[in-house]
């Protein structure tokens, strides 16, 4: 919010997770990361639920910090950041998948990340966009178009957590909010 929007409301709306580009990209790497471990992964190897729990945490904790903004900026910030480091936790296995097996990383301005990042602008981001790419192409290239769309996830949440770094400085918490609130309404007494 900026300016005097949600300015006098002691609760500001959020809870809008489902727009936020960051959560559906989070779920599209979720979508792609539960098929990817259950498929090319051995039965048994613990990575699966190690990838699949990270995958999930990355867009679940980019759910409840959306929810928790209602009360509080701070937990917020916490979850969000929480979901990024999840996001990060996976983008590692994903490296080690390709390094383990002597496949290359796709450089970050090579034709198929280019094409990637080209997909990553559409709106909304749902796993139907990549669903022929995940189900026809090898384990290498899946997991580049894992790790493409992680550090765009990365990216806009690093954006996300500068804005609310900046509206927290500027509209402090829940408290703050309060304690404002209850000196005006004395001063209209």
């Amino acid at each position: 919010m900026t300016g005097d929007q949600g300015r006098g409301k002691l609760l500001k709306p959020r809870g809008d997770y489902q727009t936020l580009l960051s959560y559906q990209k989070a779920e599209v790497i979720y979508d792609i990361t539960f098929r990817f471990a259950h498929q090319f992964l051995e039965r048994g190897d613990r990575t699966i639920d190690q990838m699949v729990q990270s995958a999930r945490s990355g867009k679940q904790n980019i759910l409840e910090g959306s929810k928790a903004a209602t009360t509080s900026k701070e937990t917020e910030i916490k979850l969000t950041n929480v979901g990024r480091a999840s996001l990060e936790e996976l983008l590692a296995d994903y490296r080690d998948y390709l390094r383990v097996r002597d496949h290359a990383v796709w450089d970050k301005d090579s034709r198929e990340a280019q094409f990637v990042r080209t997909l990553g602008r559409k709106t909304p981001q749902t796993f139907e966009l990549y669903r022929e790419f995940v189900e026809t192409r090898p384990p290498q290239t899946i997991a580049n178009i894992a790790i493409c769309l992680i550090h765009q996830t990365n990216y806009l949440i690093d954006r996300q957590l500068e804005k609310l770094e900046a509206e927290f400085l500027r509209d402090g918490g829940l408290r703050e909010r309060m304690t404002r609130a209850r000196i005006a309404s004395r001063g209209k007494s």
